[in-house]
């Protein structure tokens, strides 16, 4: 039995006249076609909300200011386990247009959230920000 590693990756929850953005990753990527918060893997060094600036700014283009702390949770893929940290933001500047690693981005309201189809690390957050209670 191989040991497991621990990914740390930090995910936007951006936030906009009450909708929240979600981005379909590309179907050449790791869960291509499933649903996510946009973010990345934590560099060593980095506190999580410098990587999700940083993260984000790399992949959408557009820069944020993080407003606070969502959940953080793990979920096995593979033989790794994902530790996910959600942080709420706001963008500071126009939304994104374009995403280097999404190849849909839409914008919508929380309790639309759980009909798409989303990566496993992401449920939580999604049932959380829909205000559905989370299954363990």
């Amino acid at each position: 039995m191989s040991e497991s590693r621990v990914i740390e990756v930090v995910a936007a929850v951006i936030e906009h006249d009450g909708m929240v953005l979600a981005c379909r990753r590309r179907p050449e990527k790791a869960a291509g076609g499933k649903w996510e918060f946009p973010g990345g893997k934590q560099e060593p060094g980095e506190t999580p909300a410098q990587a999700l600036v940083r993260e984000i700014s790399e992949e959408l283009e557009v820069a944020i200011r993080v407003e606070g702390y969502l959940r953080t949770d793990e979920t096995t893929v593979g033989d790794d386990v994902i530790r996910l940290t959600c942080m709420r933001a706001r963008l500071i500047d126009g939304p994104p247009e374009r995403s280097s690693d999404h190849d849909d981005l839409r914008w919508l309201a929380p309790e639309e959230l759980p009909s798409m189809d989303w990566a496993a690390p992401d449920l939580p957050a999604v049932a959380e920000l829909a205000g559905r209670p989370t299954t363990e």
